[in-house]
Order: structure tokens, then C-alpha cells, then sequence
């Protein structure tokens, strides 16, 4: 049996990603900040990690086909207050370090680090077409990123293939951001957020799952790579789909002076965007099964309002 090791495995796309893992034939271990309640199953271990330090959790590194690593606290989860900030920072380059360090010191290290990364790399870059040669932006979320692709990049020095993974808004039902914004709709008050100009790089999460796994398998893809659908929408065409699909008017804008009051320098996050293509992954053969915004919300949402 092949093996993978998960940090964040346990999380909502970490979850999904070891059910496909173990139905395509591998065994899974994943990294847990605790394994009190876990049960192993078939296929399916857990290790107890702490996110930084090194431990008896390595040996699980020792001859895995890969290393996919998830880590880090949710950005969305609550206003960017300085502290806020800096567990976002070090939950992401803290872990990856570790995973780095327990790589260079395995008998037979793995054979490639797939590690998590996002599109906030080049920051708000306006209607610029961005691939994964576009130059870095600025703003908490750009120097998060450079960050944390800067440690995943160390596990070149263990002989390491590395993947950095730039995923965009990743949709499905239960994720929080679509949740958040549906609810307005929902209610009849849902609109155009901010401007509506701004550029949205999404990605359904079938393909984020697939994407994880033709990263572990293809050898010839390494370094930076946008995981996001090669067709990028405006906040105001994103907003028109979501009414479609769900029934409900798309009108009433919620303007950017409320969401900033309301959500501080977090409101970044939705005020501003990326117009992110998938070049690398394209180029080496990926295929999504969910390249219109139209496809992946019908998907998502069309059967719940059908039924």
C-alpha cells in the first residue's frame, strides 16, 4: 500500500481528501493536534503532532508516497486583530517547518510535499490575468503567503519534491464563505458585494480534492500552481449565478464602507481579488470537472432547490 501523511486532516477539505486517498488505494496517517476519540480504522491512522515541534509522529514520514499539509487557523474565522494575525502567520509556517524538518531527518523521506497555499499571493491585482508567474502583491494576506511558500520551498533541501498549492474561494454547500452568502440571498436582500467589479478565482471543491491528488501523482508539477477554475468571474456575475440558482433577486449591493466597519481590515478578503488562471495545472494535462461558475453552483445547489 501506498501511504500519505495528512496535516490538517481532520479539517473540511482534509476530510474529503483522505476519503478519496484511501477509495483510490492508499493508506492514510493523519497529523492531529489530538488523537483522544480517534479511532483508526482500515487504511486510516492518526499520529499526534503539535504543529512545531518535532516528535515520535515522524517516523510516519519515513518512505510516505506524500505529504499534504493543510495547517492553519481559518482566516475567516474572526476579525485580524494583531494576535488573530500572527496565529494565522505561524499556524501555517510553524507546520510546514516541522514537516520540512521531519523530512530531512527520515531514513527515506517522502516523495513530494503537496502543501496548501492561496491566490492572495499576488494580492488585489485588479483586472491583470494572473498565472503563477505573476509577481507577488502586498497587503496581510500577499506576506502570509510568501511566507508559508517560503517554508514549503525548504523541502527542496530534503530532496523533496514541493507543490504550493494557490487555491481559490473554495465552494461547497457546508464551507463558511458560500454559507455567508447565500444567507443575504436567502432572505431576499442579496446582491452585488462592494463594487462588484472585483475579480472572484473560485474552485469547487471536487476539483480542490482532484487537484491535491494530481499534484501527489505528477511528477512534472512542482513550485507555485493556481488551483482554481480557469474561468474567474466578477463579484456582480458570481452574485447574478447565485441568485439564479437559488431562486432569489440579485439587487441590493452591500456596500464597502458597511463591510469595513463591519469586518475591519478582514473585509479584504471579499472588497478585493484575482483574477487567477490555472496555467501550471492546465499545462501538465488537469482537467476540471467544473470550469463555469454556472456548472459548479447548479452542482452544488440545483439539486437542493429542485427537491
Amino acid at each position: 500500500m501506498k501511504k500519505v501523511v495528512i496535516a490538517g486532516g481532520s479539517g473540511f477539505i482534509g476530510s474529503h481528501l483522505t476519503r478519496r486517498l484511501i477509495a483510490r488505494g492508499y493508506d492514510v496517517c493523519i497529523l492531529s493536534r489530538s488523537s483522544a476519540g480517534r479511532v483508526a480504522e482500515e487504511h486510516l491512522s492518526f499520529a499526534e503532532w503539535d504543529g512545531r515541534n518535532q516528535g515520535p509522529w515522524t517516523s510516519a514520514l519515513e518512505g510516505a508516497s506524500a505529504v499534504m499539509n493543510l495547517s492553519g487557523a481559518s482566516i475567516g474565522a474572526g476579525r485580524w486583530t494583531d494576535s488573530r494575525k500572527k496565529e494565522i502567520v505561524r499556524s501555517r509556517v510553524d507546520s510546514t517547518l516541522a514537516l520540512v524538518e521531519g523530512m530531512r531527518q527520515a531514513k527515506k523521506p517522502p516523495s513530494v510535499l503537496v502543501n496548501s497555499s492561496g491566490i492572495g499571493y499576488y494580492g488585489d491585482s485588479g483586472d491583470a490575468v494572473m498565472d503563477e508567474t505573476g509577481p507577488g502583491g502586498s497587503g496581510f494576506l500577499a506576506e502570509t503567503v510568501k511566507q508559508w511558500e517560503s517554508a514549503a520551498a525548504e523541502a527542496e533541501s530534503a530532496g523533496v519534491r514541493h507543490v504550493a498549492l494557490r487555491t481559490g474561494l473554495v465552494l461547497e454547500t457546508k464551507a463558511m464563505a458560500l454559507k455567508r452568502m447565500m444567507l443575504p440571498f436567502r432572505l431576499f436582500v442579496g446582491g452585488p458585494i462592494g463594487s462588484g467589479a472585483q475579480w472572484v478565482s473560485w474552485v469547487h471543491l471536487d476539483d480542490v480534492v482532484d487537484g491535491f491528488l494530481f499534484a501527489a501523482e505528477s511528477v512534472s508539477v512542482s513550485g507555485p500552481v493556481n488551483l482554481c477554475s480557469p474561468e474567474p468571474v466578477r463579484m456582480k456575475e458570481f452574485c447574478a449565478e447565485l441568485g439564479r440558482v437559488l431562486r432569489r433577486p440579485s439587487w441590493i449591493p452591500a456596500p464597502s464602507f458597511a463591510l469595513r466597519l463591519l469586518l475591519g481590515e478582514m473585509s479584504e478578503l471579499i472588497l478585493t481579488g484575482q483574477r487567477a488562471v490555472p496555467r501550471e495545472l492546465e499545462k501538465a494535462g488537469f482537467r476540471f470537472r467544473y470550469a463555469t461558475i454556472r456548472s459548479a453552483l447548479d452542482d452544488l445547489l440545483g439539486r437542493e432547490q429542485q427537491s
